[in-house]
């Protein structure tokens, strides 16, 4: 497999990855369906949370309010460095806020985890987004686990909380 022209160095081809199922950039995905059954961004957010302190993690974890008008604020405003371009990602939160009722939950060491209110429910919406997700260079989607982009993308489907981490 050849790598394009440019590539940087160190940067080997991955031949069991067919990559996105695109040619050139299809657009942001759309917005989540709407349900009137479903949680809201916020209840999804709260049932989260409270998952995440029933967890493994749970002994560690402190609680910390954040004064932001938006949560995809909150990694900026808390001065989180563990991960991707800081900018990048607020921008990705807030448009995932805004199309799939997204919200910080979480930002421990190197890793950050939404509640999804409006997830995508087939796997062509599912595929567009998570062309969105590799934009947000963090590891478990880019390098760790190697997952191929039409099994990550899949698993996307109706899954009402995403984690990116940074190694």
């Amino acid at each position: 497999m050849e790598l394009p022209e440019g590539t940087p160095e160190g940067v080997a081809p991955w031949p069991h990855d067919p990559g996105p199922p695109f040619d050139t950039w299809p657009g942001l995905a759309p917005a989540g369906p709407e349900s009137s059954t479903g949680p809201g961004p916020e209840e999804a957010a709260a049932r989260t949370a409270v998952d995440l302190r029933a967890g493994p993690y749970a002994p560690g974890l402190d609680l910390v309010l954040v004064p932001a008008r938006r949560s995809a604020d909150v990694p900026a405003l808390v001065g989180w460095v563990y991960g991707g371009p800081v900018p990048l990602l607020t921008a990705l939160l807030r448009s995932w806020e805004e199309r799939f009722g997204v919200r910080v939950v979480a930002a421990y060491g190197g890793e950050v985890l939404v509640s999804v209110a409006r997830p995508p429910l087939d796997p062509d919406h599912a595929e567009r987004l998570a062309l969105e997700h590799v934009l947000s260079t963090a590891d478990n989607i880019v390098d760790d686990p190697p997952t191929p982009f039409p099994e990550y993308a899949r698993g996307l489907v109706g899954r009402t909380e995403w984690r990116f981490w940074w190694d």
